[in-house]
């Protein structure tokens, strides 16, 4: 393989690989600011607020997808938030994770 080649698959998967960490982390701060709008909902505060936080983005390691996360801050908050305006504040908190993780680039 040429050097140019080998040049462009480096350049492909070093792409790739920061792609996939902008996104994990992107995934991640959603899931921090998740569970404090969450933990606001359920009348928590201070360090109250950011251990539940916490909680939330540890249960996004239970598996692929955005499911886990979901179930964990629904069940959490019962009749104080329905499916639609959860499912709406995770897409509205990940385009804001997004854009804090550009700005601080």
């Amino acid at each position: 393989m040429s050097d140019s080649m080998k040049d462009r698959e480096n350049a492909f998967e070093n792409k790739f690989a920061h792609d996939a960490e902008m996104q994990f982390k992107a995934e991640a701060r959603r899931n921090k600011l998740l569970g404090l709008w969450a933990a606001d909902l359920l009348g928590k505060t201070g360090d109250a607020a950011d251990a539940y936080a916490k909680e939330v983005i540890k249960s996004d390691f239970e598996e692929a997808g955005d499911e886990d996360v979901y179930r964990k801050v629904s069940g959490d908050l019962g009749d104080k938030a329905d499916e639609a305006t959860i499912r709406a504040k995770m897409a509205e908190l990940m385009a804001q994770a997004k854009g804090q993780l550009i700005d601080e680039v």
